[in-house]
């Protein structure tokens, strides 16, 4: 029986936490009734106002809607798993994602055939709209090779190692429950905090570079910035993760080089502005790490999830 057929008999849930994004995820949904596996669909919406709740409503069943002051990263997945708790696997996506091909979800949960996998993340193609920086972003990130890791791989691997990310990505319910669930505490990177919770309690994580789904992010400059401030943040009051697994090891230099070498001499008027972001995403996250420094209001300023700072979490 091949992996393809053993994953075929999962019970399989796909999560999809929604706001303001109709069209998106009107995308999203014609690419999910296209898929060759079964599934159940599951979306919840935090109280949207520009249909996206009743878009949802006429495309599937399993539909709730939140106040949107109760929307949490890992807290609002972790109420969907929770109230659904017979599922083998959770496949999360994000409403600006949708899915490649008709195999996408098929492949994403061929690796769960080894049951020691507890989580399996795909692979994200730049949307078709998307800037040569953000082009350059999903191609250096998100390779075409697969990869399987353990926890012995992070003195080569480092941060990498826990690499995840919710807009597309499988869990064993297992292996979820085993780590304690997605945490409510953090400010963003829950997909990350499991995997790591994960690769110290002896699971391994996948990634399926052969499935696929379309993401990107045009980010300006100011989006960039507030994006790894709390990035800096998540780690500076995660502090385990980079005690397990390292720093990035020189991630930055060698994502500038890839990035410069990407638009090449035909793009390089773009190479200052290359250089800046970088320069920008390192003062961000270093700032990141130093909030308990900060007022609450100057956190809020310099940081993209704005509501996190007004949560039961923001002092702790």
């Amino acid at each position: 029986m091949s992996d393809v057929e053993k994953s075929s008999r999962l019970r399989v849930a796909c999560i999809v936490p929604t706001y303001n994004g109709r069209d998106d995820l009107s995308r999203l949904l014609d690419s999910l009734e296209k898929q060759s596996v079964d599934f159940d669909l599951f979306i919840v919406d935090s109280s949207s106002k520009d249909g996206t709740y009743e878009l949802a409503l006429t495309r599937g069943k399993n539909i709730v809607s939140i106040p949107s002051s109760q929307f949490n990263h890992g807290g609002t997945r972790q109420k969907l798993v929770d109230d659904h708790p017979d599922y083998d696997i959770y496949v999360f996506m994000t409403q600006d994602a949708y899915l490649e091909d008709t195999d996408s979800i098929a492949r994403l949960l061929a690796p769960f055939a080894n049951e020691k996998i507890g989580a399996v993340c795909g692979r994200q193609l730049p949307h078709h709209n998307a800037s040569p920086l953000a082009q350059h972003a999903r191609l250096f990130n998100y390779p075409e090779n697969s990869q399987f890791k353990t926890l012995s791989d992070a003195p080569v691997l480092g941060l990498k190692t826990a690499f995840m990310s919710n807009s597309f990505a499988a869990y064993r319910g297992k292996a979820l429950k085993d780590v304690g669930g997605f945490p409510v505490h953090v400010i963003f990177a829950e997909d990350m905090y499991v995997a790591a919770k994960m690769l110290l309690n002896d699971w391994q994580i996948g990634y399926a570079g052969d499935a696929t789904c379309r993401h990107s992010h045009n980010y300006t400059l100011v989006e960039e910035f507030e994006r790894y401030f709390d990035m800096g943040v998540f780690h500076a009051r995660e502090p385990w993760i980079r005690s397990n697994f390292g720093g990035a090891g020189g991630e930055g230099v060698r994502y500038l080089k890839s990035e410069l070498r990407y638009l090449g001499l035909a793009k390089i008027y773009m190479w200052p502005i290359a250089v800046l972001r970088n320069v920008m995403k390192l003062v961000a996250y270093r700032l990141g790490q130093k909030e308990r420094l900060m007022s609450i209001g100057l956190k809020k300023r310099l940081g993209m999830y704005k509501g996190y700072w007004s949560s039961r979490f923001a002092d702790k």
